[in-house]
């Protein structure tokens, strides 16, 4: 399952993010350091589901009349303060916390109503321009600080005789959870020296935000854009950043109405509907939540999962199913599971992505929309539904 990570200063609400989004019970406080040990659930991408090419809609679980829900991990990293990477609020711990996500959010205070401790002050008063590059620049120079400290251990190694500068550098940084052809990808880009004995701190810190940015893109939440002034929006999408405006706050009220019954609204949708009796204060809230949605398209919080997921990852979703003709699994169900793949994947990495075993096993495969066998090489799309014939069961 991919996972995303949630990180920030403290009280920039992303743990009202991480509530919403997953409907977790946790800790939700205007104070700092709300989180200390991280929060994982599972919360969803949104795309469209392929029933919607059929008379019918498949009645999955994660299927609302067509929009279809994908699960993946959801961390709430507690709040980085500056100087993070040198062990500032306990932050080497936190960053630790980072290590294995796929893509970051970085939640920023929109209204500028916590300064850079993450302390409240007056809304407006602090320049949600200083968060931008704040958490990029920490796991940078984060990351910087692990390759320095086990530089020493990679001068050794180069006195064997044996000794190879890039399989030494990916075994140190595939535990930073960077792959092995991410590693590659980054040794080919850098010109550096061949020996580790001629490295200087700049080297270790380009290599380090090299592979920063390949294994932890970013991504930008303007949180609180319900009570953010209107020009600091405006600055942070100035910036260049992929920027969200988001209300959190907004986000969780309408899932709670959901959940009460007196409110219709599915994740992602740009507006909602009032189906029950509300008091008045009530119904004024939910249509400052309104207001907010129709000016950014909706809440922000799911927009930010599917941008994170589909475009900062670039992947895609795939169906695979047993009967190609009726789109089912074994016993019947209708478009039963979605796999999460990175564009480029092919029929044969379905099959491992839905059992290794299937892979092992992979014969061949057929595009259930057209009813063909497609061949071993073809490039999967968004919403293909696949049936992956294999000698696995």
């Amino acid at each position: 399952m991919l996972s995303i990570a949630l990180a920030g200063k403290p009280n920039a609400g992303k743990s009202t993010f991480y509530k919403a989004a997953t409907m977790a019970d946790v800790d939700v406080g205007n104070y700092p350091f709300t989180t200390i040990d991280p929060n994982r659930g599972v919360t969803h991408v949104r795309t469209d589901c392929p029933c919607l090419e059929r008379d019918e809609r498949c009645g999955n679980e994660h299927c609302h009349d067509g929009k279809r829900y994908v699960p993946v991990e959801l961390l709430d990293v507690a709040g980085l303060v500056p100087g993070a990477h040198e062990g500032r609020g306990l932050g080497n711990q936190f960053l630790d916390a980072l290590t294995n996500a796929d893509v970051i959010i970085n939640v920023v205070d929109a209204s500028g109503g916590t300064n850079e401790e993450g302390e409240p002050v007056e809304v407006g008063t602090y320049d949600p321009v200083e968060e931008v590059d704040f958490i990029e620049e920490e796991m940078d120079q984060w990351l910087a600080g692990i390759i320095d400290r086990n530089w020493e251990s990679v001068e050794r190694k180069s006195r064997s005789p044996d000794f190879d500068m890039d399989d030494t550098l990916t075994e140190l940084l595939t535990g930073f959870g960077a792959t092995e052809a991410e590693v590659a990808a980054s040794l080919r880009d850098l010109d550096y020296p061949e020996s580790p004995l001629s490295w200087t701190d700049e080297d270790r810190e380009t290599l380090a935000r090299d592979i920063r940015a390949r294994t932890k893109p970013i991504i930008l939440v303007a949180n609180k854009a319900d009570i953010a002034p209107k020009e600091n929006i405006e600055r942070l999408r100035e910036t260049g950043k992929p920027v969200i405006p988001t209300t959190a706050d907004g986000e969780l009220a309408l899932r709670k109405g959901v959940e009460a019954g007196v409110v219709d609204y599915d994740p992602g949708d740009p507006d909602f509907e009032i189906l029950g009796d509300l008091s008045g204060t009530q119904e004024k809230g939910l249509e400052q939540i309104r207001d907010v949605m129709a000016e950014y398209g909706g809440t922000g919080v799911q927009e930010a999962l599917d941008i994170a997921v589909y475009d900062l990852l670039d992947h895609l979703t795939a169906f695979p199913v047993q009967n190609e003709s009726k789109w089912t699994d074994g016993t019947g169900n209708v478009l039963p599971d979605a796999f999460l793949l990175p564009q480029g994947s092919t029929p044969k990495d379905l099959a491992f992505a839905v059992h290794s075993d299937i892979g092992e096993g992979y014969l061949h495969a057929v595009n259930a929309k057209s009813s063909r066998r497609i061949s071993d090489d073809y490039v999967l799309e968004e919403g293909d539904v696949v049936k992956i014939v294999s000698t696995a069961k």
